[in-house]
């Protein structure tokens, strides 16, 4: 990498303007798998909600390197991605990198029945999907991603427990990423947690629901394979479905399935706990 500093005390033409004279750094050509950090390519309302988390690099110089895909899904591909300012050191974050498939390469439609009660902001975009047009597609493609990022930032700003949404790019969501010890956390499905850690992992996730219905929303997809247990506390993750309680003719139905999910799994963990309660604890804050 080379470093070259100009200043008003450099051996210059004396009768350059040192007004005109400036330091700056030469950056490396990229490698294969690497891109300029998107941070400044996307407009304000595409980055993620102030105030924002320390470790959210917003550097013009960083760049961009994949690290390699850590889960595959059916609709969309979640990769690490290390941001780097290689000048600023302190400039360094490795975030989740999800990435919707268009809707060609997807092997799994989501059910029509979670977009009721939503609206397109241009009708033209509505249409052209209805008419399967090529245009269409392409809306369709980023339809998906731009509901989990809409739902991200909503849960994040009512102070739930799902990552960090720092910027979206067409189809591509880049989020917090959440470790343990450096590692990827485990989902709740592959946990086995002690009776009393049990116990506060339901606590959380009736938290989370209950702050959910008051903002009348619902998970619409919750189960132990989308939550993530960081230690000692859950993430939720997956929320390109989340539903409109009052909006969605399902919504209840959905809300009661997301309850029978979580309590079969905490049930086969040996915690007791009913179903039908929670969901008329539930019920009973959503009005």
């Amino acid at each position: 990498m080379s470093q070259e500093n100009l200043s008003p005390d450099s051996e210059l033409d004396p009768d350059l303007d040192p007004r005109f004279v400036f330091d700056y750094v030469a950056y490396d050509d990229l490698e294969d798998g690497q891109r300029w950090s998107t941070w400044l390519d996307v407009e304000p309302l595409s980055r993620g909600p102030e105030p924002r988390p320390d470790w959210v690099v917003t550097s013009q110089g960083a760049i961009d390197t994949d690290l390699g895909i850590l889960k595959t899904g059916k609709e969309a591909d979640v990769f690490l991605l290390d941001r780097t300012d290689p000048h600023d050191p302190a400039q360094s974050v490795v975030m989740a990198a999800k990435r919707y498939r268009s809707t060609e390469h997807r092997t799994f439609h989501r059910s029509a029945t979670y977009t009721e009660g939503r609206s397109m902001k241009r009708s033209r975009d509505e249409r052209a999907i209805k008419r399967k047009s090529t245009f269409g597609r392409e809306v369709a493609a980023g339809e998906w991603a731009v509901s989990e990022w809409t739902a991200l930032n909503r849960c994040w700003s009512l102070g739930l427990p799902v990552p960090y949404p720092v910027q979206i790019d067409g189809t591509e969501i880049l989020m917090e990423w959440i470790t343990v010890d450096g590692e990827t956390a485990p989902r709740l499905a592959q946990t086995r947690p002690e009776p009393a850690l049990l116990a506060s992992y339901f606590d959380q996730l009736r938290a989370v629901l209950l702050t959910l219905v008051e903002d009348g929303l619902v998970h619409g997809d919750l189960s132990a394979y989308n939550i993530l247990a960081a230690g000692e506390r859950l993430v939720v993750i997956d929320l390109p479905q989340l539903v409109d309680l009052a909006g969605n003719a399902q919504g209840f139905d959905f809300l009661l399935r997301d309850c029978t999910n979580v309590c079969g799994w905490f049930a086969r963990r040996g915690l007791e706990i009913d179903p039908q309660e929670l969901f008329g604890e539930l019920m009973a804050q959503a009005f």
